[in-house]
């Protein structure tokens, strides 16, 4: 069975849909005070957002942010649909934004701020380790900072 996979931009009409994916992944991935932080960042802090969907669902979601006067582009908040996870689209969709990121010509560094839950997807797609802080999500969810690594 073949599914249509679709990635497009996040609108305000798919915020309950990927406020739940994130519900779907605590505690596993997320600790339960980021669904909070999670939905500040999608009423406030979107520079890009974007939506994975499999036929018309939405299982997956992940953006795009900047920081150093927008010369550092970074994944973000990434989140799959548990029944989704493990089938390249987690992949599909980070190497969507690199690419929309790589095609901004002010961009001179990719970056990603995961946890050591997730940390070993992102070194697949490119991604090296930078720095660890222990708990620094939440007890118990420590942040690993990466940097995208244009040769895989």
């Amino acid at each position: 069975m073949s599914n249509k996979i679709t990635i497009r931009e996040y609108s305000i009409n798919d915020k309950d849909a990927v406020l739940n994916l994130l519900l779907l992944n605590i505690p596993k991935y997320f600790a339960p005070s980021e669904a909070l932080d999670f939905e500040k960042y999608l009423e406030n802090q979107i520079a890009f957002y974007y939506v994975l969907l499999s036929d018309s669902e939405v299982v997956g979601c992940g953006g795009i942010n900047f920081e150093e006067n927008q010369k550092t582009g970074i994944i973000s908040w990434d989140v799959f649909h548990p029944k989704f996870q493990g089938r390249s689209l987690g992949s599909q969709l980070v190497q969507y934004r690199v690419e929309k990121l790589q095609s901004m010509e002010n961009i001179e560094k990719i970056v990603v701020r995961t946890s050591q839950l997730t940390f070993k997807f992102y070194e697949k797609q490119g991604f090296i380790l930078v720095e660890v802080h222990k708990n620094y999500w939440a007890d118990g969810f420590d942040l690993y900072y990466m940097e995208y690594c244009h040769t895989k």
